[in-house]
């Protein structure tokens, strides 16, 4: 998830566990402990774009960094706030279950963490939300942002518990709309005739009800929008093919390409802009492809010039975006 909610969720949290213990500053401490497996931003700026790809949500990402990163923390908590009543287990249980329910969070969205690193490298991502969702976020900004002005723990608490809870339910709601959207997609797709090896579903832009579907089968992919408003139970597929014919003698043994094809999963196919090669992670959808089915892809990497791919993940998510095309996402959704 983004930063913010990352943040505010934090405090949330924070504040429900160890205001009795820490006082009032146990929501700062909260955000903090929150943000702490995004630590690993800071490794980017000694790797290339391709390996940052795999570092970032890797090892601070897994289950044996949050085992080991919460006892040590513990252990520092206790010796440099001595004037708290937490002792070592409960310092170790605050910053457990900050990292923990962060790594599970950025499960939700498509990029993939890395529970298990360094003993597998496989990734886990649910694809439930997308990477910033306001309808998730707003209830704990909601309540972070009550704790400058309410004094009463008791309030800030009932704050926070409600906030949870709105958006643990919105989160629930957000599963119980992927699996409408998936039970249409099967549909589809034996309806339809098409052999599909596998396929995922992730939400577009800032909501849950629109949603990307990306088929794969042996030749290429078939794309397509669903929203859960939507009445046809006809999806209107459009397929791509994969072209790894384009890459040729010289890139075959790339240290860039194998990592790009290692992160994407499979989901990802080959094209030529004039002279340049370019490498697609279908993962992250096409830049307003809810109106163009053949819109570029938002997660396009230039395989000849390596240099020119900082921030891939970022560049092309809200790129042309403007009222108009708010206009359009929303009568999508609508089912228009």
């Amino acid at each position: 998830m983004d930063s913010l909610t990352h943040i505010v969720l934090g405090a949330c949290v924070g504040e429900i566990i160890a205001e009795k213990r820490v006082g009032k500053k146990a929501w700062l401490f909260g955000a903090l402990a929150q943000s702490l497996p995004d630590i690993d931003f800071f490794v980017s700026f000694f790797l290339s774009p391709s390996e940052n790809l795999l570092a970032h949500r890797g090892f601070t990402h897994s289950i044996v960094f949050v085992f080991l990163s919460s006892f040590v923390l513990a252990f520092v908590s206790r010796k440099i706030l001595k004037n708290t009543s937490m002792n070592i287990r409960q310092w170790a249980f605050f910053w457990g279950i900050q990292s923990f329910i962060h790594i599970f969070l950025d499960t939700c969205n498509n990029y993939g963490v890395g529970w298990l690193e360094p003993f597998h490298h496989a990734r886990f991502s649910f694809n439930v939300l997308f990477v910033a969702d306001p309808f998730f976020t707003i209830w704990v900004l909601i309540a972070a942002i009550s704790f400058v002005i309410i004094r009463k723990q008791q309030m800030r608490r009932k704050w926070s518990l409600t906030a949870l809870i709105l958006s643990a339910l919105y989160l629930s709601y957000a599963f119980v709309n992927k699996q409408k959207i998936e039970r249409s997609v099967d549909y589809n797709l034996k309806a339809q005739g098409i052999s599909s090896l596998r396929y995922f579903t992730t939400p577009t832009p800032l909501n849950s009800w629109l949603w990307y579907i990306v088929v794969k089968d042996k030749n290429g992919f078939y794309l397509s929008h669903r929203s859960v408003f939507d009445t046809s139970k006809l999806i209107d597929f459009y397929f791509i093919p994969r072209q790894d014919s384009l890459i040729s003698t010289t890139l075959s043994g790339d240290k860039d390409l194998y990592r790009l094809i290692r992160f994407s999963q499979g989901f990802y196919t080959l094209e030529k802009w004039n002279d340049s090669l370019i490498f697609n992670d279908l993962r992250f959808g096409q830049m307003q492809g809810w109106r163009n089915p053949k819109a570029k892809f938002v997660f396009h990497y230039f395989l000849h010039a390596p240099a020119d791919n900082m921030m891939v993940i970022q560049r092309g998510r809200f790129q042309n975006w403007n009222m108009g095309e708010v206009k359009a996402l929303i009568r999508r959704i609508e089912g228009n």
